[in-house]
């Protein structure tokens, strides 16, 4: 890949976290008018029996979803995380919190409260399963990163994410659903499913192809063999090691040694001792 298609790729990734936000906007200013209603303000919201009758799972479930939408979003810039790395320890932490308490006061919700009126029990078995996986996507993620595995914490903690913000895309797969299908509740049941599916795809989708260039890219120049074709991959197995909370990784290279690089999150430093000459 070229200098300027890397600058192009950098130039968009700083975008991501503005565009994620964006995403979150509708429900996020709707959440906000809930609590102004809860904490006694003016009714600007229809009215939901369902939740001003125990205001308080509510209180938790939006305010903890809102923050983790924006806090979360800044995980995802590249540049932000190089500059503010310690920064980005610190409030990945807040962030783990934060999204078990969304997940686990949306099964609350589900669980112990009314069923919205119209809709069953395929939408009850979606927030349930949708629900659930995100906690676990959020304690496998803080899992492997304690092993130091970050492109695994970064694929676990992206999938909870994405689960989270599966209601910014409902406002646009309900909006289209009743459009073209009319309002029912068979309607509302799949097209919240489809904006969860949606995420969940996406997302899959980026995994997976930013695991394929990572592992196929072809070293360019002298670095290349064309030859045999090898590729970056097969001239370097990076094996990661855990030091305490750093990750560095150790890059093998052709002749058969290890050498250290830096990797994601980690300063490695190597020494190397000279070799003596006769």
């Amino acid at each position: 890949m070229s200098t300027g298609a890397l600058s192009h790729t950098d130039r968009a990734r700083r975008w991501v976290p503005f565009a994620l936000i964006a995403l979150i906007l509708v429900p996020a200013v709707a959440g906000s008018l809930r609590l102004i209603e809860l904490s006694g303000g003016p009714h600007l919201m229809p009215a939901n029996q369902r939740l001003t009758a125990s205001p308080v799972p509510v209180v938790v479930h939006i305010t903890s979803a809102i923050s983790y939408a924006v806090l979360g979003a800044l995980q995802f810039s590249p540049g932000f995380r190089r500059r503010h790395l310690k920064w980005h320890r610190q409030s990945g932490r807040v962030v783990v919190i934060l999204g078990l308490t969304v997940a686990f006061s949306a099964l609350c919700l589900t669980l112990f409260y009314p069923g919205q009126p119209g809709t069953g029990m395929l939408l009850y078995l979606f927030r349930l399963a949708f629900g659930a996986g995100m906690a676990a996507c959020i304690l496998r993620g803080f899992a492997v990163i304690r092993h130091g595995d970050v492109a695994r914490h970064r694929a676990w903690m992206t999938r909870a994410y994405a689960l989270a913000l599966g209601a910014g895309t409902q406002v646009f797969t309900q909006g289209l659903g009743n459009a073209v299908f009319g309002t029912s509740g068979l309607t509302t049941t799949l097209m919240l499913g489809a904006g969860w599916a949606i995420n969940l795809a996406v997302v899959e989708y980026c995994i997976r192809r930013r695991g394929r260039t990572l592992h196929r890219r072809p070293e360019p120049g002298r670095n290349g063999d064309s030859r045999t074709g090898r590729t970056t991959a097969d001239r370097q197995e990076p094996d990661r090691q855990d030091d305490g909370g750093r990750v560095a990784l150790m890059t093998r290279s052709p002749n058969g040694r290890t050498s250290p690089t830096a990797g994601f999150g980690s300063a490695a430093t190597s020494t190397t001792k000279p070799s003596s000459r006769r």
